[in-house]
């Protein structure tokens, strides 16, 4: 056999996880969850579908791998930065990766209700185990830095599903209320949210954010405050 031909049937390296799960990532990040398949994944890697079960069992596995590989993206400030510090650098870095990746945001917020805690990827686990031990060294107790993590994460969540929901019906048009497509509802039975064109239209979500965290830090420190 000559050198040439050892190079034509040469193996080509092996599938690894990350590279399914990046794949599933790319799929989802252009085309929603609902587009993917082990079949798709499958062609885009051009391999045999059958050969990704190695590596999930199914595509709610898989779900979870991408979940937990986006997750790896979120950037906790290390030790030295005050914990309302560290809030508000985590929440920027959540919502770049709600912007980067906004058809993985519906995951991140419901793939922690299909799996019981202890059953969910280590990777998913890190940020809690990281910010409760955040709000533990900053004075919360146990149960208190579990209540803090909750609504510090739940602020988030919300956050990123409403901005990602703020969107604009027709770039090009002048008028506010063309622009988001509110002329569609009927006047008397919406003249609220009529009303508010400009304001939704004015929408900015990183100052949003960062008002909110003002709301939710400044209530966490007078919970810590109060406890001494």
């Amino acid at each position: 056999m000559t050198a040439d031909t050892q190079g034509r049937v040469r193996r080509r390296p092996a599938l690894t996880r990350h590279e399914v799960l990046t794949t599933a990532l790319r799929l989802i990040d252009a085309d929603g969850v609902e587009a993917l398949s082990m079949r798709r994944i499958g062609k885009a890697l051009d391999r045999d579908p059958m050969r990704l079960y190695r590596f999930a069992s199914g595509k709610e596995e898989l779900l979870d791998g991408v979940v937990e590989l986006v997750l790896a993206e979120l950037r906790i400030p290390a030790a030295g930065a005050s914990w309302e510090e560290v809030l508000r650098h985590t929440a920027h870095s959540f919502r770049d990766i709600a912007l980067t990746h906004p058809h993985v945001v519906p995951l991140l917020v419901t793939r922690p209700l299909a799996t019981p805690l202890a059953l969910r990827p280590l990777g998913t686990l890190r940020p809690l185990e990281r910010l409760l031990e955040l709000f533990i060294d900053a004075g919360f107790d146990a149960r208190g830095a579990l209540h803090a993590y909750r609504l510090y994460l739940g602020f988030l969540q919300g956050h990123v599903l409403n901005e990602l929901q703020e969107r604009v019906h027709d770039p090009d048009e002048t008028d506010d209320l063309l622009r988001l497509g509110l002329h569609r509802l009927p006047a008397r039975e919406f003249p609220r949210i009529r009303s508010l064109a400009a304001e939704l239209a004015a929408y900015d979500g990183l100052e949003e954010l960062e008002e909110g965290l003002d709301v939710v830090i400044g209530g966490l420190r007078r919970q810590l405050d109060s406890r001494t």
